[in-house]
């Protein structure tokens, strides 16, 4: 496991969820979503805005993007929180009853009110965050760990196209103490539309059983790279989950994930690669016809 990847297993298992977005790295994805903003209400509900990059940014950019009013509240350990709206023109303070935790009664209570959600869950809560936010039936975009795929919650999602990944991929976070630590994997998920969600990939290789092992447990062959996806096979594939920066639901459909008919993990001869994701296309190229 990368030095990068184990950074963010431990932040998991310690809860150590105090990584903050840079304001570049916030300004280079939001930018590609401006025409969902107009007159929207916008949270951030991990956010404290005294020192967060997320408000500082969307304050800035009031202007640019039109939206209505931005909301943000934060989780204060064993204390009491506050909510800030800013509406343009004026910034509004509210206390908190609680602590600002996004899974209280109270959060939940403003979340109902607002449009769309954009931050950074904390990482050891991705999967709850993302649950609620399909619960309340949210347009979002936030932060979390490419291997968040895995969750059954988030792959489900993913699946049913009500979750895909974002355009830009987040390297570097600011820790508490003023450091920097660096993450592998980490991008942006969302349910609202960008420029690339329905850009089919280039393709330009044929099926050929010499070249494409089939799996033991599943009538399925295994492309190890996303580049190589045949354009002419009519069944399923297996493919990376980095499948997924390029996923086009008019070119393919996902049929599961990583199990075999036998729910064990996928193999071939006995050997398991890494995750991947079983897709099929929905329009082959014919010319060879493969199955």
């Amino acid at each position: 496991m990368s030095t990068t990847n184990s950074n963010l297993s431990a932040a998991r298992v310690n809860k150590n969820d105090e990584f903050y977005t840079s304001y570049n790295d916030i300004e280079k994805e939001l930018t590609k979503y401006k025409q969902h903003f107009k007159d929207k209400i916008i949270y951030c509900n991990c956010d404290d805005p005294t020192w967060s990059q997320f408000y500082a940014y969307l304050k800035n950019a009031f202007n640019y993007y039109e939206y209505s009013k931005l909301v943000t509240t934060h989780y204060v350990a064993n204390g009491i929180s506050f909510m800030r709206e800013f509406n343009g023109s004026q910034e509004v303070d509210t206390q908190l009853t609680g602590d600002g935790d996004f899974r209280s009664d109270e959060c939940k209570a403003i979340l109902d009110q607002v449009d769309i959600v954009i931050t950074n869950p904390p990482f050891s809560l991705f999967r709850e965050f993302v649950v609620l936010l399909q619960e309340k039936q949210k347009q979002f975009l936030i932060i979390g760990n490419m291997n968040a795929i895995t969750y059954k919650e988030c792959f489900k999602l993913i699946k049913d196209n009500k979750m895909w990944l974002g355009l830009n991929s987040v390297k570097v976070f600011t820790k508490p103490d003023g450091t920097e630590q660096a993450f592998g994997n980490i991008c942006w998920f969302t349910n609202l539309t960008h420029s690339r969600r329905n850009q089919p990939i280039d393709l330009y290789k044929n099926y050929s059983p010499v070249e494409y092992s089939k799996y033991d447990n599943y009538d399925a062959i295994e492309v190890s790279k996303v580049k190589d996806i045949p354009e002419d096979y009519t069944g399923v594939m297996g493919v990376p989950i980095t499948f997924l920066d390029k996923y086009c639901p008019t070119q393919f459909e996902i049929v599961r994930f990583r199990k075999g008919n036998d729910e064990k993990d996928l193999a071939i001869n006995g050997y398991t690669p890494y995750f991947r994701i079983l897709i099929k296309h929905k329009n082959p190229v014919t010319t060879q016809g493969a199955t």
